[in-house]
């Protein structure tokens, strides 16, 4: 019999993960939005549902929606650059609350490496490291993590990706030809879509539970050097930095993932 999940936000990183797991032999329910997508979802045999979090409630069948799952993998951007005020920990813990009434047994919840603070030093950050970050955004992950690691209702393995990137969506292209860019020193922390998808797949096939797991690619270039290069092979404007103040950045390390998964990185960003 099939093993069902549930997957919450099928954009761009929850739709192609959407489709890998169909193709992997699992039965998905995926969510959206948007009720335009379901014909794309429905196309790649992911049984779509309308789901929208907000602060007061859940709109849409959620009950439906996690019925009959064994594993939820929560993949939602808390939002707040658009709307700094938006309470993302009071969707979440909506969230949590229906699937504390499900028959969910595990969540997979992906969380973000903003989570640490960038210091002048770049600290190794590995997956022992307390999250220090005092950004909203990443208190707000911060205070979710917790929450969840913390639900004795279901396991939870919290997975922290850090910069997402694939052919269309790389950030050289967002920072060509701008001026004063801030941590040219800085080392880069970056995770190409492809390998988001795999370490998600080998979670759910390894039964990789109660985690906390950071993962980045294990090559960490100067920021300055990256982008440039990059826009220079893709003939886009160069970037122009700020050196007269310190760069801050830290360095994720992968290696837990790795051993625990006996797992290759596949694509350099």
């Amino acid at each position: 019999m099939k093993t069902q999940i549930s997957v919450i936000g099928c954009g761009w990183l929850g739709l192609p993960l959407a489709k890998t797991l169909v193709v992997n032999g699992f039965l998905v329910y995926g969510s959206t939005t948007s009720k335009a997508k379901f014909v794309a979802l429905k196309r790649h045999q992911i049984k779509p549902f309308l789901i929208t979090l907000n602060a007061s409630e859940i709109k849409g069948n959620c009950a439906e929606f996690l019925t009959g799952s064994d594993t939820v993998i929560i993949n939602i951007p808390p939002g707040l650059r658009k709307n700094p005020t938006k309470n993302h920990v009071a969707e979440i813990a909506h969230l949590m609350n229906a699937i504390e009434a499900s028959a969910v047994k595990h969540v997979l919840y992906i969380s973000s490496t903003s989570v640490f603070e960038n210091e002048a030093n770049f600290p190794v950050i590995t997956d022992e490291t307390k999250p220090n970050a005092t950004s909203s955004t990443a208190k707000q992950l911060i205070e979710i993590e917790n929450r969840l690691q913390t639900n004795s209702n279901f396991e939870t393995t919290i997975l922290r990706f850090g910069g997402l990137i694939d052919k269309e969506r790389h950030p050289a292209k967002f920072l060509s030809g701008r001026d004063h860019i801030s941590n040219p020193d800085a080392p880069i922390n970056l995770i190409h879509k492809t390998d988001c998808i795999d370490i998600i797949l080998a979670i759910l096939e390894q039964d990789l539970w109660n985690r906390t797991l950071n993962a980045a690619y294990p090559k960490h270039i100067r920021k300055e050097s990256y982008y440039s290069n990059y826009c220079k092979q893709e003939n886009l404007p160069l970037p122009n930095y700020n050196f007269s103040e310190e760069s801050l950045g830290k360095i994720i390390d992968s290696s837990k993932l790795v051993q625990l998964l006996n797992y290759t990185f596949k694509v350099e960003p």
